[in-house]
């Protein structure tokens, strides 16, 4: 009974000593998912006028992505997106404020099950099937702050800590409407704004930037919080820290455009045990392709479900070509809309299917000072070719730019007979994509919600109507698509 007794202990022991070997080795990992922030208004991306000093030095200490971009650029499928690893219509909730089905794999739910300790701070709005995913959801607004920062380093004080931990931080920073207060730097209206190219430079616009940089410089603050209590633990070593957005910024023009104003996301690995500092990479990826690198790190085998492929290598060789195309697409946002898009490094294509309808983003973003000073300069015929296209109707079926030589991608190529090869090229890998994927286009979108010039409420509010895909029970199927 003894010898008994001391073998069970030993056992004990080893599979003690094992796990706790086993969680050292394998990454703590922290996704912070910034709310409205488009790639450019970060200091380390080529704003020298924003106060971001935290994420700029995580940038410096880790691998800058300078061709990450979102599958959507709206809110909830955006998320709903990267956490299953599918495209939007593929998730079954392509639509902003629809849940994600319960049949689809979550990737922190995988993590959980490999023994990760599995939280959720702040923004959650991707459905209660994904609840499954986290031991632990700190949503209560309170508590979290007005940017929902704020139980951060509580959570990393609080955490197991015989176990490897996920955390998804969702910060509301830099979500419309502005908060009354900030922590932080703050930013002078007059002299530390850039004025993005599409917008008017008027008092009005100026104001609601510099809210919006304040929102920024919090988010940024609560960045160097968590840093510091990460190396006050002694856990900074082999912890992973990304730092990403969901879409971007939301004014005119940005948010919900499948621009690169729109789509392209800042994205910056900090894993000082994995790799090394001061690197860019500038390899084409897809935020389908998050859940599977980050749990090909954690030693967990990718869900079949997943439609990105990871993009580890790129940690090692950052200048490994990784993908040819990435596709995105704008369904209901507020507004009906159905558009679709392939890029490649060189070149985007955008199909639009309700030309009749023009763009000027969501309510939120079309009902702000800056677009009501849009709206001002309209009438009053003072607007450049990129500040018009808000208003455009109808919009281009097709739309083709070359990024070099028009980075704003203002200039419509699609007629242009010297791309004739590239518009052919990207036209048929859409509808490869398109076809591969079951993307359907339903007759009965989800109409608008709101009125598109004054932003009231109309008799539609509150109703659906088909899903994109649903036709083809595209959330059942896997094929990733041209790659």
């Amino acid at each position: 009974m003894k010898k008994y007794g001391l073998y069970l202990a030993g056992l004990l022991l080893f599979t003690f000593l094992t796990f706790t070997a086993s969680a050292q080795n394998t990454p703590n990992i922290i996704f912070i998912i910034a709310d409205d922030i488009s790639w450019d208004d970060m200091g380390t991306y080529g704003n020298a006028k924003i106060k971001t000093p935290n994420v700029d030095k995580l940038a410096r200490d880790g691998m800058k992505f300078t061709n990450m971009f979102l599958t959507a650029s709206s809110c909830s499928p955006s998320r709903a997106s990267i956490l299953t690893g599918r495209y939007p219509h593929n998730t079954g909730a392509a639509e902003l404020h629809t849940p994600l089905p319960a049949h689809l794999k979550f990737f922190p739910e995988l993590l959980k099950q490999k023994g990760y300790f599995s939280a959720l701070v702040g923004k959650w709005h991707e459905g209660p099937a994904t609840k499954r995913a986290y031991d632990t959801l700190l949503v209560d607004k309170i508590k979290n702050g007005e940017g929902a920062e704020e139980q951060w380093v509580s959570l990393l004080q609080s955490r197991p800590k015989d176990k490897p931990f996920f955390f998804w931080l969702a910060p509301l920073d830099a979500h419309r409407p502005w908060s009354s207060t900030t922590i932080g730097p703050k930013h002078n209206p007059d002299t530390e704004i850039v004025v993005p190219p599409n917008l008017v430079d008027t008092k009005e616009t100026r104001l609601d930037l510099a809210a919006y940089y304040n929102e920024i410089s919090r988010l940024d603050y609560y960045v160097g919080e968590l840093l510091a209590e990460l190396e006050r633990q002694g856990i900074a070593n082999n912890t992973l820290i990304i730092f990403t957005s969901d879409n971007g910024r939301p004014f005119p023009g940005s948010k919900t455009r499948l621009y690169d104003a729109g789509v392209k996301t800042p994205f910056i690995v900090k894993w000082p045990k994995g790799i090394k500092p001061g690197q860019t990479c500038q390899s084409l990826s897809s935020s389908i392709d998050i859940a599977p690198t980050l749990l090909e790190l954690a030693g967990v085998e990718a869900s079949e479900t997943f439609q990105g492929k990871s993009f580890t290598a790129l940690f090692d060789t950052p200048d490994k070509e990784f993908r040819k195309y990435v596709f995105a697409e704008h369904n209901w946002h507020d507004y009906a809309a159905y558009e679709r898009s392939v890029r490649s490094k060189d070149f985007l294509y955008v199909i639009n299917k309700r030309t009749e309808l023009h763009n000027g983003g969501p309510i939120d973003a079309n009902q702000s000072p800056s677009a009501k000073a849009l709206k001002i300069a309209r009438k009053n015929g003072r607007l450049t070719p990129l500040q018009k296209d808000v208003f455009v109707t109808p919009r281009p079926a097709e739309e083709f730019f070359d990024n070099f030589k028009n980075p704003s991608q203002s200039q419509n190529e699609i007629l242009n007979k010297a791309y004739a090869a590239q518009i052919a090229e990207l036209r048929s890998v859409l509808k490869q994509w398109q076809h591969e994927t079951g993307d359907t286009e339903p007759n009965n979108l989800t109409p608008d919600w709101y009125d598109r010039e004054t932003g009231k409420s109309l008799p539609a509010k509150d109703k659906r109507g088909e899903m994109p895909g649903s036709a083809n029970k595209a959330d059942h199927i896997n094929q990733k698509g041209p790659f």
